[in-house]
């Protein structure tokens, strides 16, 4: 929508109403996340399985889990995280 209001002196401005739409990003990041299982919250995990949607492993690795993760090692990035950060967060 534009419009445009009058002003004193004939010079005349501009509104525009712009919309946004948020969007996801889907795009797979490079590198070894089909090499490694991620760690990554379990109900997003589940979510990610049935619906087909990537998830944000704790790496930063986005993928779509679909395979048997204990065929895999354990990504070195995600374990790391987890055992500093995730545990040492968990007041239990």
């Amino acid at each position: 929508m534009t419009t445009t209001p009058e002003t004193p002196g004939g010079g005349g401005s501009t509104l525009t109403d712009e919309r946004v739409e948020e969007q996801t990003d889907y795009r797979y990041d490079a590198g070894d996340h089909e090499k490694f299982s991620h760690y990554a919250p379990k109900e997003k995990i589940m979510q990610a399985m049935i619906e087909g949607t990537p998830v944000r492993a704790l790496c930063g690795k986005l993928w779509v889990p679909s395979r048997d993760p204990s065929r895999f090692p354990v990504c070195p990035v995600c374990k790391d995280i987890y055992e500093n950060v995730v545990q040492n967060d968990d007041p239990s």
